[in-house]
């Protein structure tokens, strides 16, 4: 993950000013947030994070069509 420096805030800004981390994320798509001065919590968008999770499935259900692709023998074998 690319991270600009302008994203990022220590733990203790974003805690006493968490409307500024909604402001970061709306104007850039994400905010790093700083703990002991290491990136430790990336906030992004609701919408962002759901189209990560339906990516992931559709991964998944693209290998697990492959896989069965590959074994069909062998599928129609214990299916007898």
């Amino acid at each position: 993950m690319k991270i600009d420096t302008a994203n990022m805030l220590s733990i203790s800004e974003a805690n006493q000013n968490f409307s500024k981390v909604t402001r970061m994320v709306d104007k850039n798509g994400s905010a790093v947030i700083l703990k002991n001065n290491v990136p430790q919590y990336v906030v992004i968008p609701f919408k962002v994070a759901e189209q990560a999770q339906s990516m992931a499935d559709d991964d998944l259900f693209a290998l697990s069509d492959k896989l069965m692709k590959q074994n069909k023998k062998v599928y129609e074998e214990l299916a007898k």
